[in-house]
């Protein structure tokens, strides 16, 4: 009877941990699934977001050429994000402005006496991002798709600047797409 008791002991404990390890399987997969399920939430949330700003940009007073390549450049630039950052340049928001874009805007402001004056914090939030994007571009007369995407890319002379070409070709593509 002595022999049988740790017998039984162990065929019980084999199962138990058996059983155990089933179950630890269980909650990684459930878990994997459950982060999969977040993604996806995720990026509906994003999807949302940027439906319901495609329809408040109309609330700008843009011309409806300049909406779509508006929104195109905002998909290059962050893919709509409006959290977008890439520190090597110190570019921010869903336009990637640096902060030399907002010292430029704001000595347009001073020039045109206007006492609106940005932060670099603004860059994070996008009406004044895209407000910040209208001063520019009526600034430096731009108003040709081209001109607007290669000027915002790469400073007033964008267009003379052959770094730009390849960046125009994206937005461009965004634009037919």
């Amino acid at each position: 009877m002595r022999l049988f008791t740790p017998i039984f002991c162990f065929i019980i404990i084999t199962y138990l941990f058996g059983s155990i390890l089933n179950k630890i399987d269980t909650i990684e997969q459930l878990e994997q699934h459950l982060e999969q399920k977040q993604f996806q939430v995720d990026s509906l949330i994003h999807e949302i977001d940027t439906l319901r700003w495609e329809n408040q940009i109309w609330d700008f007073n843009l011309s409806n050429n300049t909406v779509h390549l508006l929104l195109a450049i905002m998909y290059v630039e962050s893919s709509y994000n409006d959290s977008a950052y890439r520190a090597s340049e110190d570019a921010v928001g869903c336009l990637q402005i640096r902060k030399c874009m907002v010292n430029d805007v704001n000595r347009i402001l001073r020039r045109q006496k206007l006492d609106l004056k940005f932060t670099y914090d603004d860059r994070w939030l996008r009406h004044k991002s895209i407000e910040m994007f209208n001063i520019y571009c009526k600034h430096y007369g731009l108003t040709t798709a081209e001109e607007i995407a290669r000027c915002w890319n790469g400073g007033p002379r964008g267009m003379q600047n052959n770094m730009t070409a390849g960046y125009w070709k994206k937005v461009k593509n965004q634009l037919d797409s």
